[in-house]
């Protein structure tokens, strides 16, 4: 199976996951629901969540129901995207091609459901019946660590937000992106490790691809927006230097964050080589990180 088959037969398992636990557009009160599935629905790479599956079957063959927990990835990110939206932050009218959730149902719904998928996917986890506490416990400090504020998400978003307008500087720049989203990125690869019943040393390895992978991430998503027009990526481009944020491009140069992120791909590589075989996918998927267009 190619890698572009091979994508959009994960995107698919994911998309049924996250279509049984969200609840239906025509569900009592209406409206939110419509909203937080608008959200959900508008596409995207689903990488979170496919990275998490692939982890786990880089660990063990036997994973049935891992896309019931890695569609919780999704549900996290998607709530920070319409949050991150929100004229009181990002202030964005475009993400993923289409209106964001707050210029089509109001900012107060969308504050709301991005309220709705965080608390979802809480649910979710408590509710996966797969695997034992201890595991399920491990799955939901994991993810509340990653998307919280000390190194997690909102953590990142707080020094992202405070960063506008000051001096571009290396430090500041790594305590924005290793948070904002490297920690959610790391998470997926660690819940899909935890999920499988990893051993110590896979689960460090894991680990040590999703921090490297989750930098080049997000080094490549600040050269894209420099680079790339708004039609092309989904979301309006140019934002950043806009805003006089502290990006990769604007503390290192375009041609030198090219080069930390083909750095960050092969230490992620390098990371993977006690797994064997069973990374070859998590390769492909470190390669197509860092080689996008958009």
């Amino acid at each position: 199976m190619s890698l572009k088959e091979y994508l959009a037969a994960q995107t698919k398992l994911v998309e049924r996951a996250l279509d049984r636990w969200a609840p239906a557009e025509d569900t009592p009160p209406q409206t939110i629901h419509r909203a937080m599935r608008y959200s959900l629905f508008a596409g995207g790479k689903r990488l979170r969540p496919i990275l998490c599956m692939e982890a786990a079957r880089s660990v063990s063959a036997a994973v049935e129901g891992v896309e019931n927990v890695a569609c919780v990835l999704e549900m996290i990110h998607t709530y920070s995207l319409i949050h991150d939206d929100l004229p009181a932050l990002d202030n964005d009218d475009l993400r993923r091609g289409r209106p964001t959730c707050h210029k089509v149902f109001g900012e107060a719904m969308a504050i709301l459901a991005g309220d709705a998928l965080l608390t979802l996917a809480f649910e979710v986890l408590a509710k996966t019946d797969a695997i034992d506490d201890a595991r399920r416990a491990r799955l939901a400090a994991e993810l509340a660590s990653a998307s919280g504020t000390a190194g997690g998400m909102i953590g990142g978003q707080v020094n992202d937000l405070e960063g506008e307008g000051k001096t571009p500087d290396p430090v500041l720049l790594e305590s924005i992106h290793r948070a904002k989203t490297g920690a959610l990125l790391r998470a997926s690869l660690r819940m899909g490790a935890i999920y499988a019943g990893a051993t110590p040393e896979q689960y460090d390895a894991l680990s040590r691809f999703g921090e490297h992978i989750g930098l080049a991430f997000q080094i490549v998503d600040d050269v894209l927006d420099v680079e790339r027009s708004s039609e092309e990526l989904g979301k309006t481009a140019g934002k950043d230097a806009a805003q006089r944020k502290i990006t990769f491009p604007a503390v290192y140069g375009l041609e030198a964050s090219h080069r930390m992120a083909e750095r960050e791909r092969l230490r992620a590589q390098d990371a993977l080589d006690g797994l064997g075989a069973r990374a070859a996918r998590l390769r492909e998927l470190a390669d197509l990180i860092v080689y996008r267009t958009a």
